[in-house]
């Protein structure tokens, strides 16, 4: 069973072993973005976690990052947390540009 949870822009994915945080910036990776996602770990950890789940996992997900400098920055955190990057090519379908007006159309609209 799964239950998900949203609040301001932090969004939790709940089943039966334990909770998720999950966190995306639309910028590069900083370290201080492990802080913050470190401090709504520990606060669904003891508000949210009941005897029995496991420990509440953090995953932080950029628009870029650098591996060393994220390696180290998660080597200075004794929460787990992960991070990643996205790339809006693959999360968007191919043929999605074609389903939008181009410039022209939109100028047309307007006039």
């Amino acid at each position: 069973m799964k239950r998900l949870f949203i609040y301001k822009g932090l969004e939790l994915e709940a089943n039966i072993n334990g909770y998720a945080t999950y966190e995306v910036k639309t910028t590069k990776f900083e370290p201080a973005f492990l802080g913050q996602l470190g401090s709504y770990v520990v606060a669904v950890d003891h508000i949210m976690r009941k005897d029995g789940d496991n420990k509440t996992i953090g995953l932080l997900i950029c628009k870029t990052k650098d591996d060393v400098f994220a390696r180290y920055s998660l080597e200075a955190s004794s929460q787990p947390i992960g991070i990643s990057e996205y790339e809006l090519s693959k999360i968007f379908p191919e043929d999605f540009k074609s389903s939008l007006p181009s410039i022209e159309e939109i100028e047309d609209q307007l006039k």
